[in-house]
């Protein structure tokens, strides 16, 4: 957020809508679904529809536990966990379509989508805190995300 000139506060999740509406902070980063379900649409004055992060969980197993594993077995169990994660995806993709509906209904939230140019603009704001992450996360872990989503640095 600092990168984008925001000065983030950490606060406890259920004091956040109090804080909005006491102008203590002036925003929060949410997915729809969380801002329309605690009401933040309420007292938050602006929403910039970003798509800047994914909201994604892990499956981890132990190795020696998976290697075990017969190949078919390995093999139904990927199987499953696509499958699953599809299904979960578009499920949460239909709640926050939906959240945001209900938000545009409510009509106290100004809904802004930025235009590709100032799209670019937050990705090339954000290369700096890739490379700051390198240490964090690991500059493989970091390439890895990039060739799976196909995103060239080089490009911006």
């Amino acid at each position: 957020m600092r990168a984008v000139g925001a000065i983030p506060q950490v606060m406890a999740f259920s004091e956040v809508y109090q804080a909005l509406q006491t102008g203590v902070v002036d925003g929060t980063e949410n997915p729809p679904s969380n801002f329309y379900t605690q009401k933040m649409y309420e007292v938050q004055k602006h929403l910039s529809l970003t798509d800047h992060g994914y909201l994604g969980y892990a499956v981890i197993t132990n190795k020696k536990f998976w290697d075990g594993l017969p190949a078919d077995v390995q093999s139904q169990l990927d199987q499953a966990m696509k499958e699953s994660t599809e299904f979960a995806n578009k499920i949460a993709k239909e709640e926050n379509d939906r959240a945001l509906e209900g938000v545009r209904q409510a009509g106290k939230t100004e809904i802004y989508t930025p235009t590709p140019a100032e799209r670019m603009a937050l990705k090339k704001a954000m290369l700096k805190v890739h490379k700051e992450m390198e240490s964090r996360i690991g500059k493989e872990t970091i390439e890895a995300i990039y060739k799976e989503t196909g995103f060239d640095p080089n490009k911006l």
